[in-house]
């Protein structure tokens, strides 16, 4: 690391601390050359990914707008709060190791239905009728159908 002291290119670290939210690392070091003492603060870069919408937009992708579509989907259901922090927290994590600086919007809510089957069905229904734009009523007991087909295909593969 540079010195802002003298530019020597030298300095050894004395002390590393992390920062009180924890998002970085707070280093002292020593100027080899002449000796000054310097602060330095290491942080994680993050590359912002866009999430390409239906209609052609882009934005930043908000894992708290994919938080919110989960517990509208959970509305008044028996699904604690950690469940949905992880579910949360794995399709993030998903989207992340891709590698991909875009996505689209019909990608995560796929992740996010693949997530609420597992999670609870009523809420499964719910978010993929929004998702999927369901345009009758036929439609959507399809996808019940399939739900339950899943479901007793499931079960007797488990027992």
């Amino acid at each position: 690391m540079k010195c802002i002291f003298c530019g020597n290119m030298d300095s050894k670290v004395i002390d590393s601390r992390l920062s009180e939210d924890g998002s970085s690392i707070r280093r002292r070091r020593e100027c080899i050359s002449c000796g000054k003492r310097f602060t330095t603060y290491e942080k994680v870069e993050c590359t912002p990914i866009m999430v390409i919408k239906n209609n052609g937009n882009r934005q930043v992708f908000d894992s708290a707008k994919i938080k919110a579509g989960i517990m509208k989907a959970c509305e008044k259901r028996p699904v604690p709060m950690a469940k949905i922090d992880k579910l949360v927290t794995s399709i993030e994590r998903q989207i992340h190791n891709s590698l991909a600086q875009e996505i689209t919007s019909k990608n995560i809510g796929n992740m996010v239905m693949e997530g609420l089957k597992e999670l609870d069905d009523v809420a499964y229904v719910r978010f993929a009728s929004v998702h999927r734009e369901f345009k009758d009523i036929n439609i959507l007991l399809n996808e019940i159908e399939n739900l339950v087909k899943d479901k007793k295909k499931n079960d007797s593969e488990n027992n």
